[in-house]
């Protein structure tokens, strides 16, 4: 296996990272150093960036400048082969358990419709729907209304029909896509899931026999629909760094298959308003941006709940500065602030002490009603008939145009 199999209680008693839990040591901040070294993934430097810049001709997206995405495996390889007129797919995915995304679940799909229009190549998301039936408390039927509410969000973010396919598990799952997963289960020892995932005695089989699921849409088999006879097809896979743990399992077993092994480009976690302590909780809608938000919602919840790192009194936060390292508000403006000079800007002076948290809070709320309003709009251009037209079993002609 790759690197990281240990379980969960011999993770140096630290940090916790997996696809259902994110904790930092004694409730802090991730370690992602500590995580690179423990997954045994690669940081993104400068060079890969400037790479992706002249393989695309396109500026590199903010989230690879500023380190949003941080982290890959085979991405350099991904790149080399695309040079050399070898073409690659997308994958992503969403497990629609809530309504309503918050800005932390847009963050892969912004990334993604990059990626899609600068290197011009076709896109599958997964909606495992089935993952968060067998994990939360949901009837099939509600997973199933989730997985086609959470995909109008999705198409909202721009992606092109022609070269995009998404798809529910509940409704997609079989013929080769179910062969290519009983493939992958084969090879899979229930060690070796325990040592990945962390499984106990108390989980119900479902959740044991799940991996292979979010494992086969990085094999192109999967979709005889779309790529048949091109079972050399590389596939690139922009995620959060919690899903890694998914994907270490499916390289270790894509060659035994002969399968490239997928490649990865792994994103920070967004931090919640209250501060930088891992993922937001759905269970507090205080700690989060909501895509429903009016704007009177975001003001007030930047206003009240974002973590400021100035000080507790002008005169001081004159004399001190603010603390950027810690503040929310300058963190989100990194993530959604395409301006890199006025971000730049704000940051010398803030911490500076000439700029007050309240006109950073003011500027955040400008910039994020702005971000809310746009995907609102989009949204709810959204119609049925667009969601079953994405969710259609058909090719794609255009997929590498």
């Amino acid at each position: 296996m790759e690197p990281s199999t240990e379980t969960n209680k011999e993770q140096e008693d630290e940090q916790v990272v997996t696809p259902w839990e994110v904790s930092g040591k004694d409730g802090g901040k991730i370690d992602y150093d500590k995580l690179i070294d423990r997954f045994g993934c690669q940081r993104i430097d400068q060079s890969l960036i400037h790479r992706v810049e002249q393989v695309t001709s396109l500026p590199a997206h903010v989230f690879l400048r500023r380190g949003v995405f941080f982290a890959h495996r085979d991405f350099a390889e991904v790149l080399n082969a695309y040079e050399k007129g070898d073409k690659f797919y997308l994958y992503t995915g969403r497990g629609p358990s809530s309504e309503a995304l918050h800005l932390g679940h847009l963050i892969p799909f912004m990334f993604t419709k990059y990626l899609q229009d600068a290197f011009k190549v076709p896109l599958v998301i997964q909606l495992t729907d089935d993952e968060k039936f067998l994990w939360k408390n949901l009837t099939v039927d509600e997973c199933r209304r989730l997985a086609r509410e959470n995909a109008k969000d999705i198409i909202a973010c721009g992606f092109d029909i022609s070269k995009t396919f998404i798809f529910s598990d509940f409704d997609f799952v079989g013929g080769a896509f179910y062969r290519n997963m009983v493939e992958v289960a084969k090879r899979v020892t229930y060690n070796q899931a325990v040592g990945i995932f962390g499984f106990t005695g108390e989980d119900h089989i479902g959740k044991v026999s799940f991996p292979p699921v979010q494992a086969v849409p990085s094999f192109p088999s999967s979709f005889p629909h779309l790529f048949s006879g091109k079972d050399n097809l590389r596939c690139l896979i922009p995620c959060a760094i919690d899903q890694d743990p998914y994907f270490r399992m499916t390289r270790d077993v894509a060659p035994k298959l002969g399968y490239h092994k997928p490649a990865l480009i792994e994103s920070l976690f967004f931090p919640a308003l209250q501060g930088e302590t891992g993922k937001m909780s759905a269970s507090d809608p205080n700690s989060a941006i909501y895509v429903t938000d009016s704007a009177k919602d975001i003001k007030n919840k930047v206003n009240r709940h974002a973590f400021s790192g100035g000080q507790d009194s002008v005169e001081k936060h004159r004399q001190l500065g603010a603390n950027i390292e810690v503040d929310i508000p300058v963190k989100y403006l990194s993530f959604f602030l395409d301006d890199d000079a006025e971000l730049e800007h704000i940051k010398k002076e803030y911490g500076a002490g000439r700029m007050l948290t309240g006109e950073v809070k003011q500027r955040l709320v400008q910039v994020l009603t702005e971000l809310v309003e746009r995907h609102r709009t989009a949204r709810a251009n959204v119609t049925d008939e667009m969601v079953d037209a994405f969710m259609a079993v058909r090719p794609l002609p255009y997929m590498f145009d």
